[in-house]
């Protein structure tokens, strides 16, 4: 009998991390294992076992990605969003067009409320390639609003290419994006992102073997 409750609590736990994973909408499968940190300039007295404790979910601490294309900022937050959902955290992942989409469609249809607190769920929300594409005012409105009210309320997560002074531009609006920016330092770290593009180091197009 022990056995059988045994194999059962497994079998729930297990399907509650892949409904978990499923709900986060990662688009592809990221772990740590193999993940390559030389290039990545973690912040002075944090490490790598500090992030893979997961540590940062439980303080409602912030993380901002910077760097160039292909310098594995979204694979090292799909990683942190995968072992979330693991460890039975709600995660939502998005990238930062696809989110501005989603939220002025659900203005638009007057249900942004039920969409809200759905992100409001989780425990960590990342939100990938800030500063792609340009944002109209609106779109900055409501991305500023889900962003705002993460903070010491769940982990953010945010990837991009945009350095600090320049998110006004993306936002369309200077004292937005401050206030943005406040929000995120107080309990957030900057984590560097140096090298080379690991997709032309592997890239087919240039004669190079794919891994």
């Amino acid at each position: 009998m022990r056995g059988l409750i045994a194999s059962e609590l497994e079998l729930r736990d297990r399907r509650k991390r892949e409904r978990l994973v499923r709900k986060a909408r990662f688009p592809q499968v990221k772990s740590f294992e193999g993940y390559d940190f030389s290039q990545v300039a973690l912040p002075e007295g944090y490490g790598v076992d500090d992030l893979r404790s997961l540590g940062f979910v439980e303080q409602a601490e912030d993380f901002v990605f910077h760097g160039q294309t292909g310098r594995g900022k979204t694979h090292l937050a799909i990683a942190m969003g995968m072992a979330c959902a693991q460890a039975g955290k709600e995660v939502r992942f998005f990238t930062a067009a696809e989110l501005v989409l989603m939220l002025a469609k659900a203005s638009r249809e007057n249900c942004l409320e039920p969409l809200l607190k759905d992100i409001a769920r989780a425990r960590l929300v990342i939100v990938d390639e800030l500063g792609y594409v340009p944002l109209d005012r609106e779109g900055a409105r409501l991305l500023f609003q889900v962003l705002g009210d993460c903070y010491e309320k769940r982990s953010l997560v945010i990837t991009t290419n945009i350095e600090f002074s320049k998110w006004g531009v993306v936002f369309g609006d200077d004292k937005l994006a401050f206030a943005l920016i406040d929000r995120i330092m107080h309990h957030g770290r900057l984590v560097e992102f140096n090298g080379t593009s690991k997709r032309m180091e592997h890239a087919l197009m240039l004669g190079k073997a794919a891994d």
